[in-house]
């Protein structure tokens, strides 16, 4: 994996991000779950596994964790069961990362805000990562990816309206806000663990309760 590239697949360097920025860093001395979470094409299997490169933590997939409590992976189970399927499989799997002893980097389904439980176990169970980017940018990124079923033939349309929903509910929960949009991994691993140790951290914003 190219870690200078930016997640969108360009070679063109982040306008705001400065050399200097890349993290050659080691972990923040208390160990943490870290929890990553946003829209789907946000990036967080990339920066999760960048992040736990960094740290030397263990790292977790919510496509993973979905896989070994249901069988099948989201996609498939979305088709053949349901949406009620998926949903139960995503609150499990991050049942599982939350019962994982720290120190622990984890992805998290996009949808699983939409559950009030889901939402408490998140923000009581770790420092939560809300990767942010443009609905247009993620739109195109899930459409050059693995099939979205749920998205059909008009990604920008059900990604806003899964936005609308979801929005609020990402920020009742997450610790901090990450932009993502046109940056590289290690930027954007960097400026996670600079929110961590409490340091200014660019572009990303910490959020009240």
């Amino acid at each position: 994996m190219d870690h200078g590239r930016s997640i969108n697949g360009t070679d063109d360097p982040p306008s705001t991000v400065s050399a200097a920025r890349a993290p050659q860093r080691t972990p923040p001395p208390e160990p943490r779950r870290v929890l990553l979470m946003g829209m789907m094409g946000t990036g967080k299997t990339t920066i999760g596994h960048r992040l736990a490169e960094l740290t030397g933590w263990p790292y977790e997939d919510n496509d993973d964790l979905v896989r070994s409590v249901a069988g099948l992976g989201p996609d498939r189970l979305l088709a053949e069961r349901g949406v009620a399927a998926l949903r139960d499989a995503e609150s499990r799997a991050l049942g599982i990362a939350l019962r994982t002893p720290p120190p622990l980097v984890a992805s998290v389904a996009a949808g699983v805000v939409t559950a009030a439980e889901d939402r408490t176990r998140l923000r009581d169970g770790g420092f939560v990562v809300w990767l942010q980017a443009p609905l247009e940018l993620l739109a195109e990124r899930v459409a050059e990816g693995p099939t979205r079923p749920w998205l059909g033939d008009h990604p920008l349309e059900a990604l806003t309206k899964l936005y609308e929903g979801r929005e609020p509910l990402y920020a009742e929960v997450a610790t901090v806000a990450v932009d993502v949009a046109d940056r590289t991994p290690d930027a954007i691993a960097g400026e996670i663990l600079e929110a961590m140790g409490g340091r200014s951290a660019g572009r990303s914003s910490t959020l009240s309760s």
